[in-house]
């Protein structure tokens, strides 16, 4: 076999979206395309009920999305420092843990790596949030260890992580030409994490570049939570969400919090939780609405609606205009409305949440914003326009720098010494 070759691979393996790139002794890094031209490719793993076949990324959606008898799983960095990782789940007829399946896509981004490249990389930087876990650092370091124990795994040798908006940094540093303080913001599926740091074209001739950070701080909330937040507000009352049943109770929600949430939408369909679904039928003044969510348990539904929900969140943002959120698995003239003013609304307190996270961060670095040189955006979450709205209203005056939203934190991380 051909030897390895001499450079080092950054994986950024995202809640929703998963990036690489090479750095190699010519010293510019560059992102590996992943499927086709495309230089990202969802966090996605399709396992074909029908011919026994596993799907990644856009094929595995597409697959899913066309009907394909079998089992999407999404969000699977959420399972990192939670007690379901170690978990079994039922994959046509073997039982695959979480952890393995982690492991598969991981194969999956080496294997592509290792074409793209020619030969099989050895030394690796993955990327991993400020905090996995929120105020537990003892999971905290259980997740890093499973994510270490997962890219060992699949055939790397040398395995360092970096934090992701340390990596996003290290990625903007390569187009300043003086010295900046900058607050980075990296939003991603799951965490939003925040840096103040150091930049400049002198400063990228250390070899150690902790001095230069300021402060880090994190908070578990991403893009996956707008999403649900907006899945519950628009899509949900439709299921039975807060319906007022005849004892003047509203309908229990645990069933709807669980089926707007991606890592958990396939558990409602195990026939636990649709014989629970049944029993609900009592709490229904309209049955109509319980026949819906029966529906789409049954017919497994779920996952498709979240990513309606997903898309059109990205239309509402990127044509700032009221769109529609298809509902036509469930009725073929059944529709959502999103607006700009819902997502403000329904996002208000994640939104405010994530940005105090990041004033919290410059704080901390005992700074004020006059002492800001610029904002720099990483993470596809951050082109939310009700974010970006919320954080320069909270900065004001300070310029906000939009990266490489899919592929900063990958090249960063392949500059990480």
């Amino acid at each position: 076999m051909t030897s390895s070759p001499a450079g080092t691979l950054g994986i950024d393996f995202g809640t929703s979206n998963s990036a690489m790139a090479w750095l190699g002794p010519e010293g510019s890094a560059r992102l590996i395309p992943l499927e086709g031209e495309a230089l990202a490719m969802p966090t996605a793993v399709f396992y074909n009920a029908e011919d026994s076949s596993t799907h990644f990324g856009r094929e595995a959606l597409k697959h899913y999305l066309e009907g394909t008898e079998g089992r999407l799983m999404r969000s699977l960095k959420s399972l990192l420092g939670s007690p379901l990782l170690l978990e079994t789940t039922q994959i046509g007829h073997q039982q695959i843990s979480f952890q393995d399946i982690i492991g598969a896509f991981l194969a999956t981004l080496r294997e592509r790596a290792t074409q793209h490249l020619g030969s099989a990389p050895r030394r690796v930087v993955v990327g991993r949030p400020v905090h996995f876990v929120d105020d537990d650092p003892e999971r905290d370091a259980q997740a890093e260890a499973s994510l270490r124990q997962a890219v060992q795994s699949v055939g790397f040798d040398e395995v360092s992580f970096q934090l992701e908006p340390i990596a996003a940094a290290l990625d903007y540093e390569q187009r300043l030409t003086k010295e900046s303080t900058v607050l980075v913001v990296d939003l991603g599926g799951g965490t939003s994490d925040f840096t103040v740091v150091r930049l400049g074209p002198e400063r990228m001739l250390y070899t150690d570049r902790s001095r230069d950070i300021l402060a880090t701080t994190g908070v578990h909330i991403g893009g996956t939570d707008y999403d649900r937040q907006l899945n519950l507000a628009q899509v949900m009352p439709l299921l039975g969400y807060k319906h007022i049943g005849p004892e003047q109770r509203e309908v229990p929600s645990r069933v709807f919090f669980d089926l707007a949430t991606w890592h958990l939408i396939h558990w409602q369909y195990q026939p636990k939780a649709i014989a629970h679904a049944k029993t609900l039928r009592s709490n229904y003044s309209d049955l109509h609405l319980h026949e819906r969510l029966m529906q789409v348990l049954t017919e497994r539904h779920g996952h498709h609606i979240a990513h309606e929900v997903e898309q059109a969140k990205i239309r509402c943002s990127v044509n700032r205009a009221d769109t529609g959120i298809d509902l036509s698995v469930m009725a073929s003239d059944l529709q959502a409305r999103l607006s700009l003013h819902d997502m403000q609304a329904q996002l208000q307190d994640v939104l405010s949440r994530t940005v105090a996270c990041a004033r919290e961060c410059v704080q901390s670095a005992g700074l004020s914003d006059a002492s800001l040189d610029a904002i720099y955006l990483t993470g596809g979450s951050s082109a939310l326009s009700t974010f970006q709205q919320t954080l320069q209203a909270a900065f004001a005056g300070v310029p906000v720098v939009e990266g490489d939203l899919f592929g900063g934190v990958a090249l960063g991380l392949a500059y990480s010494r």
